[in-house]
Order: structure tokens, then sequence, then C-alpha cells
């Protein structure tokens, strides 16, 4: 159900589960995504575990407000802004943030930012703040050599699908649209348990995700804003992150590969979980352990707070 919660000039759609009276945790999806990515199942653990939960969609995705981008233009600095911008209206002092792929990056911004915002970090299926992710991609889609020292390129068959995406026509209809994002979706399961994706339920997800959009078009309005400043983000900035932090990276994620090591190294104290099998998004069989893994993170947050040793990163 959710409701809208006027962010500035913005409204983002926003759903809360649980006590609003027990710590927050506030669920940031990647670029392009709603809110209804993080599976009901995993909300459902957090909240049990005596937390409040909430999801919300991006600006241009989902129900929150769709805008023309050409009058109404904005960064990815903007995105970032919405996360606090969103957690005053709703008068949360402080959260817990964990942030998918994109969501991740937006997360460990406002860490370094906002420390005194933020209970614990969490980053699951992302790239290092500072390191543009986005400009390796590009590489890789062009064939382009990476500088020494860029991070590493995303899976073969991840290349593929995006250097084929682009020379395609887009998506005319509802019916292409869905059958493009469960391609996508098959893409970024990861390529080490192909027979645990359950195409039937993938496009019930995805007919429920078009269906709901204000504008299907805007969606891409994330890449426009990606475009817009190509070097938003600050640089090395990442030892600066203070809350107790946890990374988790599929063993088979095909966009990121090995980015969340190198986000472990660069904050003190990180701790990194590799999940076996997962790729890059919260796949069924991932959701459990990844859910446990949080809850003992927040739990062992809310006992050291930020007085933390400084160990070397480790699995989990």
């Amino acid at each position: 159900m959710g409701r809208m919660v006027t962010v500035g000039d913005i409204e983002l759609w926003t759903e809360e589960f649980g006590d609003p009276s027990r710590p927050a945790v506030l669920l940031i999806a990647g670029s392009m995504s709603q809110g209804l990515l993080w599976p009901d199942e995993f909300i459902g653990r957090l909240a049990a575990a005596g937390y409040h939960v909430v999801r919300y969609d991006h600006r241009d995705v989902g129900r929150s407000t769709a805008r023309d981008f050409t009058e109404h233009p904005y960064t990815w600095a903007d995105l970032k802004a919405d996360v606090v911008g969103l957690m005053d209206a709703l008068e949360i002092s402080s959260a817990h943030l964990v942030g998918h792929s994109a969501g991740g990056l937006l997360a460990q911004w406002t860490a370094v930012e906002n420390p005194d915002r933020v209970d614990s970090l969490t980053v699951i299926g992302s790239s290092p703040l500072g390191e543009y992710e986005g400009k390796v991609i590009v590489r890789a889609l062009t064939g382009e050599t990476q500088p020494e020292g860029s991070l590493p390129e995303p899976a073969p068959e991840f290349t593929a699908f995006f250097r084929r995406v682009a020379v395609s026509p887009p998506p005319a209809t509802r019916a292409e649209a869905i059958d493009f994002q469960i391609e996508l979706a098959r893409v970024l399961h990861g390529t080490e348990r192909p027979s645990e994706f359950d195409e039937d339920a993938q496009r019930r997800l995805e007919e429920k995700l078009h269906d709901r959009m204000r504008d299907p078009r805007t969606a891409a309005n994330h890449r426009l804003a990606g475009m817009a400043d190509l070097e938003c983000e600050p640089v090395g900035a990442l030892p600066r992150v203070t809350a107790p932090t946890l990374v988790i990276e599929g063993t088979a994620e095909p966009a990121k590969p090995g980015h969340g090591r190198l986000i472990a190294q660069a904050i003190p104290g990180a701790q990194l979980m590799m999940v076996p099998g997962m790729g890059h998004m919260l796949t069924t069989g991932a959701v459990g352990p990844v859910a446990d893994a949080l809850v003992a993170h927040l739990e062992t947050a809310a006992t050291k707070g930020t007085a933390r040793p400084l160990p070397r990163p480790a699995d989990v």
C-alpha cells in the first residue's frame, strides 16, 4: 500500500513495516529500481527482529514523482540528498542504511557526509564510492582497454547483453517491456545456479512493477542523471566512514564482480560476506542468509555503536 511523502519539490512513494518507535532500517534500491524489489520475506525478517523497516521508490521510478528530465534535470547528488530528505520527512533522526547496487553507493555517500544520521551501513552488490563504476562499464561495452587500477569489469554475459541492447530497438509494447526485464533479470541472476531462476515468478513481479509505474519512460532519467555530472562522487572518502559496515556480494555477481571486497578494504573495520551462488539480486535462496547476517550486524552495531575494532576485512 504505502503512502506519498513530500521531499523538497517531489513526492516519494514510501512503505513502512514494524513498530515506528523501534530503530529504523532504510532500504535504498538501485538505479532505475523500485522499492518493491526488496523482497517481502526479507523485510518481514527484519521487522520480526524488532526493526522499523522503510522502503521507497526513487524519483522517476514506481509511484514516485515522474518528470521530464529536460525540464527538471538532476544528478546522483540529488538522489543522494533524497535519502536524508526522506529521513527528515519521516522524522527519523538516524537509521541503519541498507543499499543495493547503486543504492549501496548512495548509502556509502550518505555515511561519508552525514555520519550522525547513519547507525550502521550495509552495502549489497555495489561498487566503491568515488571509483566511477559507470566509466568502467562504458569502456567494457565499447571494448576500450581499462586503465591500470580500474575496477573489475562486468562478467562477459553482462557485457554481451548490453551490447545487444545498444543496437536493438527499445521495447514498443507492455509485453516487450516485460520480456526485456525478464531477460535482464536472468542475466543478473548469474551463471552459477541457472536452474534456480523462476521465470514465472519473475514475470509476475515484472508485470506488477510495470503496471504500478507512473511513467515507464522516466526510469531512464537515472542514466541521464549519471551522465549529467560524471564526477560528482567524492574520491578517497570511504576511509572516513565511521558507521559499522557490512558488505555483501554474491559469488555469481555479474555486474560488479569483486567490487564488494574493494569496499570492505576501504572502510575501516568493514566485514565482507560472500554469498554462495547469489548473483546481483537478492534471490529467494539468498534472502534467509542475508537477512540473518544483517540482523546480526544490526545487533552488533547497536551494542558497539561506532566504536569498532579495525580488523582486516574478512568473510563472515
